[in-house]
């Protein structure tokens, strides 16, 4: 018998250190790990042990015996997985815990600001406070009342296996030594200048949330929009939660093929009843059960093997209820994909998809190799012009579209458009703004070439949009070691002003009692619902309901 890693892996790798046979791979120390889809646990290792069962976070381990039937492909892809080159050649030894006790300076407390509440910034403050010996003091700032970021409004809300994350972060937030700044906005209420006038050290951790665009003719036509206003509007951020969209057409097209796309797809496509037993916001249910949408067409550059989606991602869209996945088989390149490897097992499920019976109401069609050339309408999104590409490998061996000056219109009347995220500037912090990011060497931040004592970043503003939630674990991890080294070297700025009268300067924050009476509030009414929540969108509504000291 054996474990097996599922969908719900968040690459956090909290399983990999309680193995005692390190059948648990990509290790953070491997090469593998900054790219993988996610953990695999290697049958022919494996003990049957189950120490990882307990320590992931998300409950994404499960004996083979004991796998619900759409878990039941993972059986095959861990295993699969071990058939790539060197893969069955790692060493079966344990892999050491790495030390939590603080051996370094002492006889002085250290400060640290976090701007952020998201997963980057929540594993940044966990590896600060669990540090035993440590004298620390951690106050994390946010711009809303409610904690969370990404998991609460980037998840899509019928993966509530991958939001058990929370769970973890949750208990973060009230450790000894952490203070909550909600509906405080670094920039405005407080500068960043402050921060480090009163702090050793502040971390920036705000995500990187503005999305890229497309740069072609009728982008800002009514009924083209970015993913991200779709996803934040579903979700209920306060950003977004009054938005509208027009879904009386019944095609939409989104434009990129990473998981954000996939979300988008089965979002709109799906039946609206089987949403809504989540947490997507009320709003959001409601338009949905009066949509046309039945069609929706996702549209990537490049082939099938270079699709920036994920396996689970994929499985999880044809695993949906109600919704047939439509490949086109001319579509699918014949180049062959390393045994092992990701490319080739979408290859396989996307192969098999070509011959599967269209049965179902709704429909979600992946088309690839082709390019947008213009949204077209006049006052209104009416389709979109695409142009076939095919691959070709450049000087370096890089395989590249190019456009092949094939033409087709596609009729629709919603565009969204899923090609990435960017990060933003944050007042008093340095910023790249060709590559988007915080310049930084390993999380301490430079400036013309020169480190900034004292300021650090962690997360997607780090290192640009990549990876999963548990990806930031292991960014944080690094920061914080060099923020730590530098606090035991006595190169941190001493605060020039006390931390203690904070508070009296931010009388409009909401602190963690604040944020527990919202949480009450709304897994109350889930509760009332069935639903694991229902969310307050609005941010007059939040700071009455965290001031009033009510429950559901």
């Amino acid at each position: 018998m054996t474990h097996v890693v599922t969908r719900a892996c968040c690459n956090d790798a909290s399983c990999v250190p309680v193995c005692p046979v390190n059948c648990i791979h990509p290790t953070p120390d491997e090469p593998d790990y900054g790219t993988a889809e996610m953990l695999y646990i290697d049958p022919d290792a494996c003990i049957d042990c189950g120490a990882c069962v307990e320590a992931c976070p998300v409950g994404a381990i499960s004996a083979d015996y004991d796998l619900a039937a759409d878990q039941e492909p993972y059986e095959r892809i861990n295993a699969s997985w071990f058939d790539g080159d060197g893969r069955r050649d790692y060493a079966q030894e344990p892999v050491p815990s790495r030390p939590t006790t603080w051996a370094g300076r002492s006889g002085e407390q250290l400060r640290v600001a976090i701007v952020g509440s998201g997963p980057a910034a929540s594993y940044a403050a966990e590896e600060l406070l669990s540090r035993r010996g440590l004298d620390v003091a951690v106050d994390m700032y946010e711009r809303l009342p409610i904690p969370g970021g990404l998991v609460r409004f980037g998840v899509a809300p019928d993966h509530q296996d991958t939001k058990q994350t929370s769970v973890a972060f949750a208990r973060t937030l009230k450790r000894k030594g952490l203070r909550l700044f909600l509906n405080t906005e670094v920039g405005r209420d407080i500068t960043v200048d402050e921060l480090r006038a009163s702090y050793h050290a502040v971390i920036v951790a705000v995500g990187a949330l503005d999305d890229r665009r497309l740069g072609i003719p009728g982008e800002d036509l009514p009924g083209s929009h970015s993913a991200t206003e779709l996803v934040g509007w579903y979700n209920g951020h306060p950003d977004f939660a009054h938005r509208t969209f027009d879904l009386s057409s019944e095609r939409a097209v989104v434009v990129g093929n990473g998981n954000v796309a996939l979300d988008v797809a089965r979002i709109l496509a799906s039946d609206p009843e089987r949403l809504a037993g989540t947490d997507i916001a009320d709003h959001a249910l409601a338009q949905l059960r009066e949509s046309n949408v039945r069609e929706v067409v996702v549209v990537g550059r490049r082939g099938p093997q270079e699709a920036a989606f994920t396996t689970k991602e994929l499985l999880g869209l044809i695993q949906t209820p109600g919704i047939d996945v439509v490949v086109r088989s001319e579509e699918l390149t014949p180049a062959e994909a390393e045994p092992g490897s990701a490319a080739a097992e979408k290859q396989r499920l996307l192969q098999e998809l070509c011959s599967r019976p269209l049965t179902e109401p709704r429909r979600v069609v992946l088309r690839f190799l082709a390019s947008p050339e213009a949204v077209l309408g006049d006052d209104w999104v009416a389709g979109i012009r695409l142009q076939a590409n095919r691959l070709e490998a450049d000087a370096s061996g890089v395989v590249r579209p190019v456009p092949t000056g094939d033409l087709e219109e596609l009729a629709c009347g919603l565009v969204f458009r899923s090609i990435g995220y960017r990060g933003s500037a944050v007042p008093g912090v340095p910023f790249d703004e060709v590559r988007a990011v915080v310049p930084n060497t390993g999380g301490r931040v430079h400036e013309a070439g020169e480190p900034v004592p004292g300021l650090f970043v962690t997360g997607w503003i780090k290192r640009g949009p990549s990876g999963v939630i548990g990806t930031n674990k292991q960014c944080a991890r690094e920061t914080v070691a060099h923020l730590l080294a530098d606090f035991d070297a006595g190169t941190l700025p001493a605060p020039q002003q006390a931390s203690d009268d904070i508070e009296s300067r931010l009388p409009g924050h909401v602190g963690l009692e604040g944020w527990r009476q919202i949480d009450t509030y709304e897994t109350g009414a889930g509760r009332a619902a069935r639903r694991p929540r229902v969310k307050l969108v609005d941010i007059e509504e939040m700071l009455t309901v965290a001031r009033s000291g009510a429950g559901a």
